[in-house]
């Protein structure tokens, strides 16, 4: 299937070649028909298969034939700072051809320039729940024209208590609106938020809910707490050229492990809530640009992270809710490419990484690192009548592991 195919007008077709893309992905393909039929849409698929164009194409192709004139027209809630920025920059790509203008709100920055743009009615304000309602306190907003809203990164919103900022934004948005709601996984909170949102919506699920992306190969690398630091400088010192994201789950543990790796000779860099908001985006474009290869994110900072070349994603900290370790997973094989997912596992881990292997429904051996070896022998998991994983060599093959039978 091809873009045309999908009703898109020749500018958008025009951006869409732009950016390199050729052909669309499956959630792309399902959501864009109906989103430009006006449908109120649930859309699931994993981190990293073209969510925002899925809803962004469709949004300015409503807007681009629309009534011009300065208003908020369609509105783009999402979970943090840096992903607010990525759809701001999606919305201006795609809709470089077009007379639809773009702006985003949200904290750490100050409120002058935004409330400029909402007063200048821009068509499409990518908002923090927060800060938007910071500006309706002051009369900054009118959702009066309001057309679209969509719901982006759904799960996370509520994950990180926005529940209540959603259902007082959602109260003061007009009845008759287009709505969207997109997210990686479908909880029952999601489900909640939809019921409460949307109307008589169509759904598009693509893959298995709470499944990492194909191409995604799993290196699960058996070290006492106390050892992790030595063992990650170790394989990043001798794996080849490409980019690196690091998982913590702590503030103090993301700037504790950069420390350490910049004294072992790896220009790492960290991104996190306590980084005032011009480091972060400083951070993440030379990420981008792959002038900085190594970053240390804690989960919601990495929220925005939208880079399609990030080769390898380490879990420093294995994650107690096991639906993370999917997100973080995400960032790497995107877009079709092969990634590596690896994690450093404590003996005080084994029980979440059990946990984690039951939500994916594959079991993954547990590998040594010579000079590392682990107090207490890895425990292998029992079979649970799960698929198992591909041996993964590259790891053990670069720094000289082996695998624990």
């Amino acid at each position: 299937m091809s873009f045309q195919s999908l009703g898109l007008a020749p500018e958008l077709l025009r951006a869409v070649a732009d950016e390199g893309y050729a052909r669309p992905t499956p959630i792309q393909q399902e959501a864009i028909p109906l989103a430009l039929a006006g449908r109120d849409l649930i859309g699931s698929a994993q981190t990293g298969t073209g969510k925002t164009a899925a809803f962004m194409l469709p949004i300015l192709q409503r807007l681009a034939g629309g009534d011009r004139g300065h208003a908020l027209r369609a509105l783009i809630l999402v979970p943090t700072r840096e992903l607010a920025e990525q759809v701001l920059q999606s919305a201006r790509a795609y809709g470089r051809h077009v007379r639809v203008t773009a702006a985003a709100v949200y904290g750490g920055v100050g409120m002058e320039p935004q409330t400029r743009a909402l007063k200048h009615g821009a068509d499409i304000v990518v908002a923090t729940p927060g800060r938007l309602l910071d500006h309706m306190e002051r009369g900054h907003v009118d959702f009066s024209r309001l057309e679209v809203l969509v719901l982006d990164e759904a799960d996370r919103m509520l994950d990180m208590g926005f529940a209540p900022d959603v259902r007082r934004i959602l109260a003061a948005l007009p009845d008759k609106r287009q709505t969207m709601l997109f997210s990686a996984t479908i909880s029952p909170e999601v489900d909640a938020l939809a019921r409460r949102a949307l109307d008589g919506h169509a759904s598009v699920e693509i893959g298995r809910r709470a499944t990492p992306a194909e191409g995604v190969e799993h290196v699960i690398v058996a070290v006492d707490k106390l050892q992790k630091r030595g063992v990650l400088a170790k394989i990043l010192q001798a794996k080849p050229a490409g980019q690196t994201l690091i998982f913590t789950r702590t503030k103090y543990g993301a700037d504790k492990l950069v420390t350490f790796l910049r004294r072992e000779g790896i220009p790492a860099h960290a991104i996190h809530g306590d980084k005032a908001q011009s480091h972060r985006t400083r951070t993440l474009d030379a990420f981008r640009s792959g002038a900085a290869d190594v970053l240390v994110a804690t989960d919601i900072a990495a929220r925005g992270i939208d880079v399609d070349g990030i080769r390898m994603v380490v879990n420093f900290d294995v994650p107690h809710d096991p639906e993370v370790y999917v997100h973080r997973v995400g960032r790497t094989a995107r877009a079709g490419a092969r990634g590596l997912a690896l994690t450093l596992l404590s003996p005080d881990e084994w029980l979440l990484m059990g946990d984690i292997e039951k939500l994916v429904g594959q079991v993954f051996p547990r590998e040594v690192i010579p000079g590392f070896e682990p107090s207490v022998p890895p425990l292998q998991p029992r079979a649970l009548k799960l698929e198992p994983a591909r041996p993964a060599r590259s790891v053990r093959a670069r720094v000289g592991g082996r695998r624990r039978r």
